[in-house]
């Protein structure tokens, strides 16, 4: 599960989204022991953070149909990852976002 205790001071711009992945299983589904080369990243996480939303021509930003604190489901390879404080983040573009989980 991923740890939202502390704020963090990324604030995404325009459409983007802040999410923390969650973490990688340590054993496998057959219970062998995996090391973090073996591992595969998740592509499912928390959002933590939204930004305004996009900008319209007439100057109105579109509304967000996730929140934060949603758990979520996108493609493998979305997003910029991002370390803050220890901690690793991705920031994403809304529409990258595959679904909700929950």
């Amino acid at each position: 599960m991923a740890k939202t205790a502390k704020k963090v001071a990324i604030r995404p711009l325009g459409d983007k989204v802040l999410v923390q992945r969650i973490e990688a299983a340590d054993i496998s589904a057959g219970g062998i022991v995996l090391p973090d080369s073996a591992k595969e990243k998740p592509a499912e996480g928390t959002i933590i953070a939204l930004g305004q939303g996009r900008s319209l021509e007439d100057g109105k930003r579109t509304e967000f149909t996730v929140k934060k604190g949603d758990r979520v489901l996108f493609t493998s390879y979305a997003g910029t990852e991002v370390k803050w404080d220890g901690a690793e983040y991705l920031i994403m573009s809304e529409d990258d976002i595959l679904g909700v989980i929950g």
